[in-house]
């Protein structure tokens, strides 16, 4: 039995994963455990749990496998500073410290970091994937294809920023490689920062935001920022960036470009900004579309894996699916750097110790993604009777139509249950979920639960079997890494009033007969909810079908703005008691909000979690 853990961390979102004869064992986040957003710290928490899931000691470890190559990137960052010189200086001098103490140093400091979890002086065997591999792997390797292309866009890793493979059983092969500093990845985070976003957080809300928009700017920056091959190949004009050498995304070249010095964040938004998030959006859509024809070609391959952070603009991997070349694409729940951890661990069952891999073609080895901790009824009970909760506890039989009737009348429900999700996306384990139907339904949830941006859209949870009759949309969407025009005969035809309006004018306009998770352009980012994976989640669709006709859920993260989503009974009460949710269900518990004792309005959480 050969027991390996992986670990992804010291950049953003840290996590630790346990794979043991090639099964994918258990994956967390270390931001659930410390209720820290993007925690980058070294995974201590994430690692207890995976090991507690593994039912392992750390001394019983046979490898530990980390998803990045720091002597290569610090080569990559001494080489960039000499490029650029003068320049950057500011820069060289606030980034050389850290790696002089700890990053160059890493085998030392993660045996320093693995000793505080050992009973022993026994130590598993360190080993270091390159980055973009480690992407591939956790793209490839839990697929269930048997052969496959594999596409990876992020940031940048040590030097690549996007990479192409092929996989074969349990081999990858890579092909060819796009190198810093032109990356796809920082040029959306320079947007995301001149919009007045949260670079490598905010991404997916310039992504929302850009339905409201017109693309006016697309000839400007193609001509300007980016030179796009026709193969979706690619260079940026380092004009007008400053993350080579400098502390911030873009510099007054750019500025003066668009003519206007970067958003204030949370000031207004205007047209001008959801302008340049329709064009980037636009822009980001045809690389990938480009690279996806490209890929296809080269390698003569039907099916197509993705990770990296780019991956997770699931309205570009909408249009590669419906409109490129490729038979089925199957995205990385956790593409971002979080599902390093998982890639690294693969590798070194897969690639190190050439060991065999056997696909299933009908389910993926994440597993749904439900990979975390699991709280029994009788802990939360525990928990609840503790801090004086009033609930009521009911069977399966019971509960399920109790919250489709709940939901049936526009109540807002935390729904809890079973294994926490791995990855950024709530699948229905730790969600906030209502009615489809509700006209204010996305207003309720941004303004008084969520407490965040009104022009955000919510996803539907649609039961895999009935996704054809609501979205025209065809195979699986589990993850919600893919977003799919809602059917024409669900649309209501906007008026001519309607049609002139402009921006976030457009909100309040019904789109379709599922208001609530219909976004201005007729699109929904889709989670297909199925049986096998997710049994409890998909039978109360079904029950709430049976009562109103429609098999669709709203579906968003529980959590509020800022807050990593909950991951423990007590993360998740907490997080119902400061918002104005109507009722908390905790495995087979149900709290309502009117029965527990008053008590003052709680806004400690916009102190406690720093504004995504």
């Amino acid at each position: 039995m050969t027991t390996i853990v992986g670990i992804s961390a010291y950049y953003h979102d840290s996590a630790a994963a346990v794979v043991r004869d090639g099964h994918l064992i258990a994956a967390a986040q270390e931001e659930r455990f410390t209720r820290k957003r993007h925690d980058a710290r070294f995974p201590h928490e994430a690692l207890r749990y995976c090991l507690r899931e593994a039912n392992a000691s750390l001394d019983s470890i046979d490898y530990l496998a980390f998803y990045d190559k720091p002597l290569v990137k610090f080569e990559r960052l001494l080489e960039t500073y000499l490029a650029y010189a003068p320049r950057g200086i500011r820069s060289f001098l606030a980034a050389m410290p850290v790696w002089l103490k700890e990053k160059l140093y890493l085998k030392k400091l993660l045996r320093d970091e693995i000793a505080k979890h050992a009973s022993s002086k026994a130590r598993p065997r360190i080993l270091f994937t390159e980055h973009h591999q480690s992407h591939a792997a956790s793209a490839f390797f839990p697929s269930p294809f048997e052969s496959a292309a594999i596409l990876c866009m992020d940031g940048v890793g040590e030097w690549a920023t996007t990479t192409v493979w092929t996989g074969s059983g349990h081999t990858l092969t890579p092909q060819w490689e796009i190198d810093f500093p032109h990356s796809v990845g920082l040029l959306y985070s320079a947007f995301t920062y001149y919009t007045g976003f949260k670079v490598n957080s905010g991404e997916y809300k310039l992504m929302g935001l850009a339905p409201y928009g017109t693309p006016k700017y697309v000839d400007l920056i193609l001509r300007e920022l980016i030179e796009v091959k026709p193969d979706g190949s690619f260079r940026m004009n380092m004009r007008y960036f400053d993350f080579a050498t400098g502390l911030t995304m873009t510099n007054s070249a750019f500025h003066e470009l668009f003519g206007a010095p970067p958003r204030s964040p949370e000031s207004k938004l205007t047209q001008f900004h959801m302008d340049l998030a329709a064009s980037i959006q636009q822009v980001t859509e045809e690389i990938v579309l480009r690279l996806g024809v490209t890929v296809h070609r080269e390698t003569g391959l039907a099916n197509l894996c993705m990770a990296g952070g780019v991956a997770l603009n699931c309205v570009a991997n909408g249009r590669l699916l419906r409109e490129g070349p490729f038979d089925s694409i199957w995205v990385q729940p956790a593409a971002g750097d979080a599902g390093g951890a998982v890639g690294a661990a693969f590798s070194v069952w897969h690639q190190y110790l050439d060991r065999p891999r056997t696909p299933s073609p009908r389910l993926d080895a994440m597993q749904g993604a439900f990979l975390g901790p699991r709280y029994e009824n009788s802990e939360i009970q525990r928990y609840l009777d503790s801090i004086g909760a009033k609930y009521v506890t009911c069977t399966d039989d019971e509960l399920f139509p109790t919250v489709a009737r709940i939901l049936a009348v526009e109540k807002v429900v935390g729904w809890f249950q079973g294994r926490m999700e791995f990855g950024p996306r709530a699948l229905g384990a730790r969600s906030i979920i209502g009615d489809p139907r509700s006209t204010s339904m996305q207003s309720v949830m941004n303004l008084k639960i969520k407490y965040r941006e009104s022009f955000r859209p919510f996803a539907p949870s649609v039961l895999a079997e009935r996704v054809g009759d609501y979205f025209d949309h065809e195979g699986d969407s589990p993850y919600m890494l893919m977003v799919a025009p809602v059917r024409k005969e669900l649309r209501i035809p906007m008026t001519t009033e309607q049609e002139a309006l402009f921006g976030i004018e457009k909100l309040n306009v019904a789109r379709s007969t599922l208001p609530s998770i219909t976004h201005v352009d007729y699109s929904a980012r889709l989670q297909t909810v199925h049986a096998d994976t997710n049994p409890r989640y998909h039978r109360l669709i079904t029950d709430f079908e049976g009562l109103t006709g429609c098999g669709v859920l709203v579906n968003t993260s529980f959590n509020v703005r800022g807050e990593p989503i909950v991951c423990s009974p007590e993360d998740a009460y907490r997080c119902f008691m400061r918002t104005e949710m109507d009722y908390l269900v905790l495995e087979n518990h149900v709290l309502r909000k009117a029965d527990q004792a008053a008590r003052p309005k709680d806004e400690s959480w916009r102190k406690e979690f720093e504004l995504d």
